[in-house]
């Protein structure tokens, strides 16, 4: 019977997801007031947004084996330059988010010319270095174009009506679960293809890939300028959701953030790293409230001290997923169906 049902879960989960933005229902606990609740479809959305930047990491360091600290400058640059040519040159929607696009573009293409150079850890400490560098010009430019450590916040007069307001917040949860599904499809067309094949090679053996005749420098820099365009997308829906820019989104902070989504995830299915960023999102909100809350407060001091400190009951989640889900939770489960498919070829 279970066979027969698996099929058809990823129909039934997006059909709810869907439907989310009109089901008036509660659910104790895990969320505050009816779904629908402009609060947490903005929960939600964000998760939404996180998943497109994790999958986008995703097809650095999962697929391809690369480790990059520097990942937030890309998802910082669709935050900020979207912003920028709204507020600051009074830009349209569309040529703004098409210059987001092509800049992104541009300083991907420049960098990872530059970082690819080296490899490993080097690599990964070159593009800590631009990040810094891009957190740095953005925190420090106390009011010209970033807005400094304030940041600058949408405006709106150049923005469609639908997506203007607390009303509207279920248009944008819908546009942000459009674009997941689409970039979701594309990963997925581009990981089971030839060049997919091959950014896999890059992570088990570059040795080998240069040994049957291929140029592995020229395929880790497609990923890299595509991971960073996808990232800069998912930091363009992140602004709409957030109402502005703050440097906590160029940070490397965030970098870190992205690759604990993917641990926690796994990448043993692509649905991994979006689940990851998800339950992250959740917990990193809604343990804030938690740990505010007056039954934690009631608890005798030994307990209530640590409690009240959101990051402790955090790393005590993350570390019990790390010993009960070691690949991670799409990782585990994949594991554990080909066992069972396994024992169900040997009978």
């Amino acid at each position: 019977m279970m066979r027969r049902v698996r099929p058809f879960w990823p129909v039934v989960i997006l059909g709810v997801l869907l439907a989310i933005p009109k089901v008036t229902a509660h659910i104790p606990a895990l969320f505050d007031g009816p779904l629908n609740r402009a609060g947490n479809l903005q929960l939600l959305a964000v998760g939404f947004a996180f998943g497109i930047a994790a999958l986008s990491y995703n097809l650095l360091f999962g697929y391809t084996g690369i480790l990059s600290f520097g990942h937030a400058l890309f998802f910082g640059a669709g935050v900020y330059l979207p912003v920028i040519a709204l507020r600051r040159w009074q830009w349209s929607l569309g040529p703004a988010l098409l210059f987001t696009l092509v800049a992104t573009l541009v300083l991907a293409v420049a960098i990872g010319a530059l970082a690819l150079r080296t490899q490993g850890v080097y690599f990964a400490m070159v593009t800590l270095a631009f990040a810094q560098a891009g957190a740095v010009v953005v925190g420090k430019n106390p009011g010209a174009l970033t807005g400094g450590e304030e940041g600058l916040s949408l405006p709106t007069k150049n923005l469609p009506s639908w997506m203007v307001g607390v009303i509207h917040t279920g248009n944008l949860y819908w546009l942000t679960l459009g674009v997941l599904i689409v970039v979701y499809l594309l990963t997925l067309r581009m990981i089971t293809s030839p060049t997919g094949h091959i950014w896999e090679g890059i992570r088990e053996n570059e040795r080998r890939v240069e040994m049957v005749g291929l140029r592995p420098y020229t395929y880790k820099l497609v990923v890299f300028v595509i991971s960073s365009v996808i990232a800069a997308m998912a930091g363009a829906l992140y602004l709409f959701l957030s109402s502005g820019a703050t440097p906590a989104s160029v940070r490397s902070d965030f970098t870190v953030a992205l690759l604990l989504m993917v641990i926690i995830g796994g990448s043993g299915a692509l649905w991994g790293p979006v689940a990851g960023a998800m339950l992250y999102h959740y917990l990193d909100v809604r343990l804030t409230t938690w740990a505010a809350s007056s039954a934690v407060s009631a608890l005798p001091g030994a307990l209530s001290r640590p409690l009240a400190d959101p990051l402790f009951i955090l790393g005590i989640i993350f570390v019990l997923l790390v010993l009960f889900f070691p690949r991670g939770i799409a990782g585990t489960f994949v594991t554990r169906r080909f066992r069972s498919l396994g024992r169900m070829a040997e009978k």
